[in-house]
């Protein structure tokens, strides 16, 4: 069953085969996750978004038309609930960089033993990164994590969001410029070498 596509899945699910649903859920889980926790700071938050995605996912099956691909659909639900959540939240800011450590998911240069120190050097300039992107206002977190770490286009955020492009281009603009200012305050002249 792994070797048929998603498409063919969904189709064997609306005939009641739930082993099929189980290879979906285990095709996309760590993906929607990693996305997740990136958008909410918190492992454990990013863990009930994405098994409530995938229940609902799984209810809704009959209103998946194929239009996109199931990984969409299925992101796009859990942008909603993580959205509406975030909404409801008035939480303290997280060390993304502590997130990261929980989940284990860590980016690895390949070249670490070639030049220790640039290692370290570009290491210590991912985890600022990382904690700055955190220190950021929801409203452009959610966006630049939708765009720059997902690689959706302005429509399918402004959609997700529920908000104007105009609004979500202004966002990511803002976001950007935000981020910017707050590296070159942590790192000055170092940010040349980012």
């Amino acid at each position: 069953m792994n070797n048929l596509d998603d498409h063919q899945l969904v189709e064997l699910c609306r005939n009641g085969d739930d082993t099929a649903f189980d290879v979906l859920v285990l095709r996309h889980q760590d993906r929607l996750f990693h996305s997740l926790v990136s958008m909410l700071k918190s492992r454990e938050d990013a863990l009930d978004i994405a098994q409530s995605a995938l229940l609902q996912a799984h209810r809704k099956l009959d209103t998946f038309r194929g239009d996109s691909a199931f990984y969409s659909w299925l992101y796009r639900i859990a942008m909603n609930l993580a959205l509406s959540w975030l909404r409801k939240q008035k939480s303290g800011s997280v060390s993304i960089d502590a997130l990261h450590d929980e989940s284990g998911f860590e980016v690895v240069s390949e070249d670490r033993d070639s030049q220790p120190l640039a290692s370290l050097l570009r290491e210590e300039h991912r985890r600022v990164v990382r904690e700055t992107l955190a220190e950021l206002p929801d409203e452009f977190r959610t966006v630049l994590v939708m765009k720059e770490f997902e690689g959706l286009r302005y429509d399918e955020i402004a959609s997700l969001t529920e908000v104007p492009i105009g609004t979500v281009r202004s966002r990511i603009h803002r976001g950007r410029g935000e981020l910017a200012q707050r590296l070159k305050r942590k790192l000055g002249d170092q940010i040349e070498e980012l």
